[in-house]
């Protein structure tokens, strides 16, 4: 277990309220990343001082009330927010997020009672050292999330913390203790009472964890209450010698084979939702989802738009799930004709999450490792070359059409038909090719 080092700055601001007759302590998530050998990003302070209290004992400094009739003041020092809250107890919870009320207290120990986890629960200074009431270190060192006091009066108060154990669980690779567990399972309708950006901004968080898809597969249930189109995938058997799991196990074991990143992640948590409604068998008895990529990606758009996700996620999302179902390509003309439908940084994407998709199949069908290499050397040699595979690239234009007598409503048309003859190396990508192709294009009534 690695020591609590306050950073300077902080030290002054708990420094000087102790020396106006205050107690105050680093607490929280600081103290908690400090004692795993983490840097923490932010530094929270607790006190017995009030908050007119607080900005008394630190004239020098610049204070925001971002939070005063909460007990908050954001006091700035050498540039670094620092939140500094008086030590308080929570009124009741009649909405499963917020107290009513909070009340002002001379005593740490009811401060730290509110708290989440009992690895949040830790506060410290010099002089006392660590304030560790609930065995938060010792869960640290167990590796365990275990709420403090009752579980279930903990989720009831509020809800959201069911998502922030699971977070929690996910991003340090802990387990979540029994009682906590069973509390998390039995409350878990109380999410329907968590504002949907609440909700997706633990759901990043927890998706981009290392443990993530052990707590899918744990907590399917819980997902279910915000996701439920997940439900129909749960046991949903694929048949045929490539399939290794049922829908629901094969997302979570692509979630956890993907990089640890935020869009990837959730491209595969929603990626294969169409399968059901596009399951057939043919004739050998084996499942097939024909076009369930599209359908996948039409669900994928509903749910993070129900989930108040930004439209720049909702669109990357949903454009990668609508062509996850590629061919890895083995030739140029393969890889310009993706390249047609998605951008060179997409393609990247589209590799990544192939190869997660493929790991997560029967062993035998798991290795796309050399295709992959192909294909990244494919964009790599395309790009270099500046060869063209977009209509901006395209050496003519709709004036050039214009010009060739082609109408109107034709246009669009003749211009990615081009285009797809340049990227099959068919044609190449000058007016005087192109051209001629028009010519034969108009002849044949294209």
């Amino acid at each position: 277990m690695c020591e609590v080092l306050v950073p300077e700055r902080v030290l002054k601001i708990i420094k000087r309220l102790s020396g106006s007759g205050f107690e105050a302590y680093a607490v929280g998530g600081c103290v908690r990343d400090s004692l795993m050998g983490k840097t923490p990003n932010d530094w929270d302070i607790t006190t017995s001082a009030l908050p007119q209290q607080i900005k008394a004992a630190l004239p020098e400094y610049k204070s925001i009330d971002v939070g005063i009739q909460h007990g908050t003041v954001c006091i700035i020092s050498e540039g670094e927010k620092v939140e500094v809250t008086s030590f308080r107890t929570d009124g009741k919870y009649t909405d499963n997020r917020h107290p009513e009320s909070v009340s002002f207290t001379s005593s740490l120990h009811e401060d730290l009672s509110r708290r989440d986890f009992t690895i949040n629960a830790m506060a410290y200074n010099d002089k006392d050292g660590i304030v560790d009431i609930f065995g938060g270190a010792a869960d640290i060192r167990k590796h365990i999330i275990r709420c403090v006091g009752e579980p279930e009066r903990r989720f009831n108060e509020d809800a959201l913390r069911i998502l922030r154990g699971m977070r929690f669980a996910s991003v340090l690779g802990f387990e979540i203790e029994e009682d906590t567990a069973k509390a998390i399972h039995s409350n878990k309708s109380l999410l329907e009472n968590i504002s949907a950006e609440r909700i997706n901004a633990e759901l990043d968080k927890l998706l981009c964890g290392g443990a993530a898809k052990r707590i899918l597969l744990e907590y399917s249930d819980v997902f279910q209450v915000f996701i439920p189109e997940i439900t129909e995938c749960i046991g949903f058997h694929q048949y045929g010698k490539k399939h290794a799991y049922d829908v629901w196990e094969h997302i979570c074991h692509t979630v956890g084979e993907v990089e640890g990143d935020r869009i990837l992640r959730l491209t595969m948590l929603l990626h294969d939702l169409g399968k059901p409604e596009t399951h057939a068998l043919n004739e050998a008895g084996e499942s097939t989802f024909e076009n369930h990529a599209a359908v996948g990606s039409r669900i994928a758009h509903e749910i993070l738009h129900r989930l108040k996700y930004d439209k720049r996620t909702i669109m990357s999302v949903s454009r990668l799930i609508k062509y996850h179902d590629f061919k890895i390509p083995e030739s140029k003309p393969e890889a310009k004709r993706l390249l047609m439908k998605v951008s060179p940084e997409e393609y990247l994407q589209l590799l990544e999450i192939k190869r997660a998709d493929r790991a997560a199949l029967s062993e035998s069908f798991r290795d796309v490792s050399e295709k992959l290499v192909v294909a990244r050397a494919l964009l790599t040699q395309i790009l270099e070359n500046g060869e063209c595979f977009t209509l901006d690239a395209l050496a003519v234009n709709g004036n050039d059409l214009k010009r060739a007598g082609i109408e109107p409503a034709q246009r669009a048309e003749y211009l990615n038909i081009l285009l797809g003859m340049v990227a099959d190396g068919e044609v190449d990508n000058s007016p005087a090719a192109l051209g001629s192709a028009i010519a034969r294009l108009k002849d044949n009534k294209v």
